[in-house]
């Protein structure tokens, strides 16, 4: 079964620019070369949460976790808590539509 993976966060104000080129040029492709497809990445506008929310899915949960345990998952991971505060991820079966 396909299994996603949802992170949240906020960027850091100071780090924004850096943030935006990691984001772009490092950690989607990366997430590409770890299995993890269908990349998005939303925007907050308007609320009491975290500014971003992004997702990732991979053809089932023995993928994700392969993954999620890769030495190059845990650079991406790092390097991105770099630029970003309230970091959060979970592990979720893939459904249709935007899911929390």
């Amino acid at each position: 079964m396909a299994t996603k993976l949802l992170m949240r966060w906020n960027i850091r104000p100071e780090t924004e620019s850096e943030y935006y080129e990691f984001l772009v040029h490092e950690f989607m492709p990366g997430m590409n070369k770890l299995g993890i497809n269908e990349i998005q990445v939303w925007y907050t506008t308007y609320g009491k949460c975290e500014q971003k929310l992004a997702s990732g899915i991979t053809p089932s949960v023995d993928n994700m976790h392969e993954a999620l345990r890769s030495a190059s998952w845990n650079q991406l991971q790092d390097k991105l808590q770099t630029y970003v505060t309230d970091f959060s991820l979970k592990i979720v079966s893939a459904n249709r539509g935007f899911q929390v």
